[in-house]
């Protein structure tokens, strides 16, 4: 009975509401009334997902922690090597050979790649070695969560790139310089102003700053740090150039045009555009209480695109209404207050790293997916957790469960 007390029941139950959710509104959203066998394909794929993930975490109940702190290294290493295996067996999908075919399954590697950067980084800063503040142990941070960010964009799937980036805001929370998080605010200032103004613009614009500090620090007579202004300056001209290689020659021209009409350099509300005025006018017609069950004109009538997947949450907008996504919401945010209230209770840092980085990685992907919804965000490919169909994303979340569940129950023996 003492062990029945100690498990996390209410994470589990805020676990099942949200698949649950996710399950109806999928049914609605591939609901045809010609075609009902549509519909029935869909939900038998993700409910065979959903009772895979419910095994799964049944049996990491049973395994101790220290199996997954000690092994995280080889599942990270695994991870990698499926990363690489894409370019080899890897299918394509919408221009990214992100998925492997299995049959009649698909298989998206990149999902479980989040979970085993959780492992390893929690892993790394376990270590009763490791200091976050030493240069060799940040770096090695850095590389856990650079190769595989490098890989995914490379497919390409900047979703699951920015995702992982992700991980340096768990780094942060864990004693991290917080020079590093104004690095990363730069450099995300320096890709938006690269697509915004081209490469040529953007390197002069950091010609003449650069200069402008170089004057101030010879009046200022401060010959040290000389050395670390020439070093950013050719940093941050570097990334430019990456920056605008990538987007020119990796990134799928569906890509560039959703990033152009985010940034207003574009406009084509029938093209690219399409998906978020369409999502707009579904959520906006949902009004307070929504439509009611298949009762969604939009998501009927198949204006949303890929509405099953990445656009989920319009069909909960229209046809449940405010209520419906403010409960959505809510659910969430519980979880991710759970999670967190969760890792600070923890005795070791493998633990907590490891339930920082699940509700990092939650809180990125509800983030952007619903910034995709509304326009905030260009649509690239993340899927609302636990809701989205895709049997990858919700196996890859139902581990994370797991491991937490497991984590929580294992947090006081």
């Amino acid at each position: 009975m003492n062990k029945f007390l100690r498990f996390d029941w209410y994470a589990l139950i805020l676990y099942l509401m949200l698949v649950g959710i996710g399950l109806i509104n999928i049914y609605s959203a591939v609901y045809d009334f010609d075609n009902r066998a549509i519909a029935d394909g869909f939900m038998q794929k993700q409910i065979i997902a959903f009772g895979i993930g419910l095994i799964v975490i049944f049996l990491f109940q049973f395994i101790d922690i220290k199996f997954f702190e000690r092994y995280a290294s080889i599942l990270y290493l695994l991870s990698m090597l499926s990363l690489l295996g894409l370019w080899l067996f890897g299918t394509d999908v919408s221009g990214a050979r992100s998925w492997y075919t299995i049959g009649g399954f698909s298989l998206q590697p990149s999902e479980f790649a989040k979970v085993a950067v959780a492992l390893a980084i929690a892993k790394h800063l376990g270590s009763f070695n490791t200091l976050i503040d030493r240069v060799k142990d940040y770096l090695g941070a850095f590389v856990i969560i650079a190769i595989p960010a490098i890989l995914t964009i490379l497919q390409p799937d900047p979703g699951t790139a920015m995702v992982l980036l992700g991980f340096f805001f768990v780094l942060h929370a864990e004693g991290l310089s917080t020079y590093f998080l104004n690095a990363l605010v730069l450099l995300f200032g320096l890709f938006i102003l690269t697509l915004l103004i081209g490469a040529n613009f953007t390197l002069i614009t950091i010609g003449v700053l650069s200069l402008f500090v170089f004057i101030y620090m010879r009046l200022r007579k401060l010959k040290k740090a000389l050395w670390p202004l020439i070093l950013i300056s050719f940093l941050c001209a570097a990334f430019t150039l990456s920056v605008s290689y990538i987007f020119d020659n990796v990134f799928e021209q569906r890509h560039r045009d959703r990033f152009n009409i985010l940034l207003g350099k574009e406009v084509d509300i029938r093209g690219v555009g399409y998906n978020i005025n369409q999502s707009q006018i579904a959520i906006g017609s949902g009004g307070g209480l929504g439509k009611g069950f298949l009762q969604g004109t939009q998501t009927k009538g198949g204006f949303v695109p890929e509405q099953q997947t990445d656009y989920i949450f319009t069909t909960v907008g229209e046809e449940w209404g405010f209520l419906g996504t403010a409960l959505v919401l809510g659910l969430f945010m519980m979880l991710m207050t759970q999670i967190i209230k969760t890792a600070y209770k923890q005795k070791n840092t493998f633990s907590r790293v490891f339930c920082l980085g699940f509700a990092c990685v939650l809180l990125i992907h509800v983030g952007i997916n619903l910034g995709m919804v509304v326009g905030l965000v260009p649509t690239i490919g993340i899927p609302l957790p636990l809701m989205s169909y895709g049997g990858s994303s919700l196996l890859a979340f139902s581990m994370f469960m797991g491991i937490y569940l497991r984590l929580y129950f294992q947090r006081i023996q």
